[in-house]
């Protein structure tokens, strides 16, 4: 009867964890570049009271018993698929068709990777992050641009005030990695590099493994709203089944204890 009471609460903690999740992805459903998160759960260990193949009389025992000792979250996994685009008809506005992020640099001399493209221009005009991080390679836009073109290959070229013919001022670069998954979340949009990553692969917008930049989109979370809806509802139904089952062991355990001779 114990083994049950701890067994079950394995399951609840496993559920409260995955409502933690799911919470995460219903909270950041209006974040640009924003990806969800999957809870992956495995059974824990388990406990032998006959192993299979124990010789018997007459042959061998062909299933054993063995008791498992609850649940619990293996991984919590980012799911890296494409979110919807939206049309801002901001020409700072940058979202990737495909495979790739942008990389920034962060104050401490590391560098960061997003799926956001909301660009914006610092003091000086250099492209950075919302939160002011520079964009690498770093991209100056002039004081004079009267216009700012992203091209699909990642070219920008600027309009100067009295020139009719655009200037190309740098060319936006993409990073991917061979296991994005293992990418580590920073907050902010933004991801880190770890050893399961592999190491990051830069090139241009369009070249082979990297998608294409669509100017005046952002890239919307991929959150399913109903998707999470439904694992919520079966979340708490797991986290209601478990609670039961601890109820129904303390009544065992009470029924035993209030046993008279």
């Amino acid at each position: 009867m114990i083994r049950a009471l701890w067994t079950a609460s394995t399951g609840m903690q496993s559920q409260q964890t995955n409502m933690d999740v799911i919470a995460n992805n219903l909270a950041n459903v209006n974040s640009v570049g924003f990806k969800k998160s999957r809870a992956d759960f495995q059974d824990i260990l388990y406990q032998t009271q006959k192993a299979a193949g124990t010789g018997v009389e007459g042959g061998q025992v062909p299933t054993g018993v063995q008791v498992g000792l609850g649940s619990r979250v293996a991984a919590v996994q980012k799911v890296f698929s494409t979110g919807d685009f939206q049309q801002t008809e901001n020409e700072l506005d940058v979202a990737i068709e495909g495979a790739g992020f942008f990389q920034i640099a962060l104050p401490d001399g590391t560098d960061a990777y997003t799926r956001s493209g909301a660009l914006k221009k610092d003091s000086t005009g250099q492209l950075v992050s919302s939160d002011g991080y520079a964009i690498v390679p770093s991209i100056v836009i002039p004081e004079n641009a009267t216009s700012i073109s992203i091209a699909p290959a990642g070219n920008v070229e600027v309009l100067l005030d009295g020139e009719s013919t655009p200037t190309e001022v740098g060319v936006l670069e993409l990073v991917r990695f061979s296991n994005p998954s293992g990418l580590k979340s920073l907050g902010r949009n933004l991801y880190a590099e770890t050893p399961t990553t592999g190491t990051p692969v830069t090139g241009t917008p369009g070249d082979e493994g990297f998608g294409t930049l669509s100017q005046g989109f952002l890239e919307g979370s991929n959150v399913n709203i109903m998707e999470e809806m439904v694992n919520m509802i079966a979340g708490q139904r797991a986290y209601e089944v478990n609670s039961k089952a601890i109820q129904t062991a303390d009544e065992m355990l009470q029924m035993t204890s209030g046993l008279v001779r």
